[in-house]
């Protein structure tokens, strides 16, 4: 029986139920009854109504009794609240059973997803001091698209076409950001890129991607289980993919010593490779996988790793979420290569704060092309894919090579 039948079910007999009863309640107050005990019983309780709300895009629960959401890049107190601790932690407790994960002392903090992949957050006491809290990140039940991106004015026309062109010629590209910064969502919109004749494997700490290629194997990182044992990281999951004999390999985040071995895939022919990195800048993105690769525990120096980043990533798109509460793309990055000790970068698009906010507060600039072209122009070129010069015009005042 699936989730809908079972909900027509429990409704229908809850009504059969009322009627029973002979309570006395108007057609409006029946129907609110039938909802709230469904809710509470198959759902998540007072949080249904904001998951079933398209315009929400986040659910913050701070303790039992202070929920917030996110519309539109601002947060809103909501008003709703569980009846008790007690509620919250069996709503807690249905989400991540689910997926075959626990959060209890030993392990009081788990990442998890529900049904329609919308990532999930828990942690309680004794670390929640004011009681367990609970983070949901929803996902939209029709994925965004690049013309969604553009209209949101995440993108414009000419870098989602420029992107267009390194997927599809197999550029490695990592996207940057702080959290809630939109990079899964771009993550995905890159994915689409990817060609339909190819065997793509994505590997997620906890599967949000949603590709829609005929060729995909899903791989999802497993957690220890109360005795500490059976624990699969998003490392050894990255090495046994190199096994699988991947086109593609798609990684939802690097964040340890994992971006040792997705440097040594992307420079041992697995080109094409996506993953997204939590980052404040282009620049900082290299620092910190540099950090990340030295995370891994091999002997390597400080330059021998400079040298496989330099190699293996080729592109940076950073994101942001501005004070408008909108999220934007505000540096599409080229690694050059290395210069000396440094690793060399330019920046192909920058997003233009020039152009001020209207009267709502709203940026107005979008990103803009700096004149630069990328010096993977010719890797393109041999796979057949041509980048007409258009797409680079020139801004004056952008940035250059640093």
């Amino acid at each position: 029986m699936s989730d809908d039948q079972l909900q027509t079910l429990v409704q229908r007999r809850l009504g059969e139920l009322l009627e029973e009863e002979q309570v006395a309640l108007t057609s409006q107050e029946k129907a609110y009854v039938i909802q709230q005990i469904g809710d509470s019983v198959l759902g998540l309780g007072p949080l249904e109504p904001y998951i079933r709300d398209p315009s929400v895009t986040e659910i913050m629960v701070n303790n039992a009794y202070t929920i917030y959401v996110e519309r539109g890049g601002k947060l809103y107190w909501t008003g709703a609240k569980f009846l008790n601790e007690e509620q919250l932690r069996r709503t807690i407790d249905k989400i991540v059973s689910r997926v075959g994960r626990r959060v209890d002392e030993a392990s009081p903090y788990v990442d998890s997803r529900l049904p329609d992949g919308s990532r999930v957050n828990a942690i309680i006491p004794p670390l929640a001091l004011d009681g367990p809290t609970l983070t949901i990140r929803k996902f939209s039940s029709d994925p965004y698209g690049a013309e969604d991106l553009v209209s949101f004015g995440t993108l414009t026309a000419s870098s989602v076409e420029f992107l267009h062109a390194c997927v599809q010629g197999r550029i490695n590209i990592l996207v940057s950001g702080g959290t809630g910064a939109g990079k899964t969502t771009t993550l995905n919109v890159l994915s689409s890129f990817l060609p339909e004749d190819e065997r793509i494997i994505t590997i997620e700490d906890a599967a949000e991607l949603r590709l829609q290629q005929p060729h995909i194997v899903r791989l999802e990182a497993r957690p220890p289980n109360i005795e500490g044992k059976g624990e699969v990281s998003i490392r050894d999951l990255v090495r046994n993919a190199l096994r699988m004999r991947p086109d593609r390999i798609v990684v939802g985040e690097v964040r340890g010593g994992e971006a040792l071995d997705m440097l040594q895939a992307m420079n041992t022919g697995h080109d094409g490779s996506i993953s997204t990195i939590h980052a404040n800048s282009p620049r900082d993105v290299l620092s910190r996988l540099e950090t990340m690769t030295l995370m891994a525990g091999m002997d390597l120096g400080g330059r021998a790793i400079r040298e496989q980043i330099a190699s293996a990533i080729n592109l940076i798109l950073h994101q942001a979420r501005l004070k408008d509460g909108t999220r934007r793309l505000t540096h599409i990055t080229e690694v050059v290569g290395m210069e000396g000790e440094v690793i060399t970068i330019q920046d192909l698009f920058v997003f233009d704060f020039r152009a001020g906010v209207d009267e709502h507060g709203r940026y107005l600039g979008e990103l803009r092309p700096t004149g630069l072209r990328p010096h993977f122009l010719d890797k393109l070129q041999d796979r057949g894919i041509v980048v007409l010069p258009r797409v680079f015009m020139p801004v004056v005042g952008a940035a250059a090579v640093r």
